[in-house]
């Protein structure tokens, strides 16, 4: 399989990760649900780098759009784009960029640090700095009001965290190939046969 090939197969990969991470039931408590699916943006950036990272996720949101009920509660359409969450779904996009900006660009692994600054930035800050107006904007309350009301999601959001840079890391152990060039970047090791005798 070739670069271009596995690029796409991956994108599309993470991109069904996304969908079936709608399975598990949500948490309504709010006009925005807690659902687990922003695990899968965080790894699609983390993992994939930022262009791939985001395509993963414009693809399963073009499939929403067409239709295709892959949010948690089983809900699609181009509806969804326009109620509380549609902020946080636009947000997906950009967060998963800005997480493979962070945890890919000018590293030659990803390392705890980058991982978790990467998902807090771009997971977190820039899927709330989308989310919030349009909710506020939707149910007709304050930015303030709506951005206390997003409170409530930052328990699950550190729980995704650590279950991300978990992930993230141990999935570079056993398959860098998944990091695409940032695993082409990686420094070979020598083996004992290579490295010169003293």
């Amino acid at each position: 399989m070739n670069t271009r090939t596995a690029g796409i197969a991956h994108i599309a990969l993470f991109a069904a990760l996304i969908a079936v991470l709608a399975l598990p039931p949500a948490l309504p408590l709010g006009p925005v649900p807690i659902t687990a699916q922003t695990l899968g943006v965080m790894l699609a950036g983390a993992v994939l780098g930022p262009w791939r990272g985001g395509a993963a996720v414009l693809l399963f949101e073009v499939m929403v759009a067409a239709g295709l009920p892959l949010l948690t509660g089983g809900r699609g359409g181009i509806g969804a784009f326009f109620g509380p969450s549609g902020g946080y779904l636009l947000g997906w996009i950009a967060g998963a960029v800005v997480i493979g900006l962070i945890v890919h660009t000018g590293a030659n692994r990803p390392t705890w640090l980058r991982v978790i600054v990467g998902l807090i930035g771009g997971g977190v800050l820039v899927v709330y700095l989308f989310g919030i107006p349009v909710q506020a904007l939707v149910t007709g309350t304050t930015v303030t009001e709506a951005a206390v009301a997003s409170l409530v999601f930052l328990p699950g959001d550190a729980l995704k965290i650590a279950i991300a840079t978990l992930v993230t890391l141990a999935l570079w152990k056993a398959y860098p190939r998944a990091f695409g060039q940032l695993a082409r970047t990686r420094a070979p090791q020598k083996t004992s046969a290579e490295t010169p005798a003293a």
